[in-house]
């Protein structure tokens, strides 16, 4: 029963979120799309503007940012690969790390295509967290296969730390025979 009541508050509570009026950050004027513009074109000068996003480089990597005014929301996104070949590991490995070291980033998975995404309400967006969140999406995009990393610190209590873990002790382990 408890745990029933749980989940009707968390609904409820998250409804009452989804209707309420986000947030305008002290300090910073609401992101609209000109202002996410002029960032960006701020991180690649060569940034282009394509219908309601961008085109934007980012350590190499190509990075398209979708904006949505009338919803009020904003996506970074960088493809990854084909979906074809994704194993069941695979998929746990990306769950397992949306948990805990992907941070604001995460994997997803849209037409046929495995992506690094932050998505995030546009208007409530400080411009700190757009430089974060697109960094993570491209750490995450680089780190798929190996470190799963959003590239700053996990959040902890997932599987991440453990299996990173692994990683260093098995290489110890090589490194004794030195």
């Amino acid at each position: 029963m408890i745990r029933l009541a749980v989940i009707l508050f968390l609904i409820t509570g998250s409804v009452s979120a989804q209707q309420a009026e986000p947030p305008v950050p002290e300090g910073e004027p609401p992101m609209t799309y000109e202002r996410l513009g002029r960032i960006l074109f701020a991180l690649d000068p060569e940034m282009q503007p394509s219908g309601p996003g961008f085109q934007i480089t980012i350590a190499d990597v190509p990075v398209l940012v979708i904006t949505d005014v009338v919803a009020d929301r904003m996506r970074a996104m960088v493809p990854i690969s084909s979906t074809a070949d994704l194993s069941a590991e695979d998929l746990q490995r990306m769950m397992q790390a949306n948990f805990d070291s992907t941070l604001d980033a995460r994997y997803a998975i849209a037409n046929g295509t495995l992506w690094a995404v932050f998505i995030h309400p546009l208007s409530p967006l400080k411009k700190d967290q757009l430089i974060s969140g697109l960094a993570q999406t491209v750490n995450i995009a680089n780190t798929y296969g190996t470190l799963y990393s959003g590239g700053t610190a996990e959040f902890g209590g997932g599987d991440s730390g453990d299996l990173q873990r692994a990683l260093i002790d098995e290489l110890l382990k090589k490194g004794e025979e030195i």
